[in-house]
């Protein structure tokens, strides 16, 4: 069996690492944020750590389990990780919502 490439290495731990934080604890997120890192979430852009970071800990469920599918890593050429991930989630919401059709 070949060795997997570094970048796959350093994608696939970074992923299972992301992912395990966001399902535990939401507020811990901020120590992979930067002040510079940018997230668009349902069309909504929050820049830099403290915003991105509130915005996470703000989502409406108590409960969220990530079950990943497939992860693919690739490298750029400015030496980063581009990562794809895609999988399902499972999320438990204390907030009660009405739908008034």
């Amino acid at each position: 069996m070949v060795d997997q490439p570094l970048w796959e290495q350093i994608g696939f731990s970074f992923v299972q690492h992301y992912y395990k934080m966001f399902d535990s604890d939401r507020t811990q997120l901020g120590s992979i944020y930067i002040d510079q890192s940018c997230l668009t979430w349902e069309g909504q852009q929050f820049e830099g750590k403290r915003a991105i970071v509130e915005k996470l800990s703000s989502l409406p469920f108590a409960k969220i389990a990530h079950s990943i599918t497939t992860q693919d890593h690739q490298p750029t050429p400015d030496y980063c990780i581009l990562s794809m991930v895609i999988g399902q989630l499972k999320v438990s919401s204390t907030v009660i919502h009405n739908l008034y059709i």
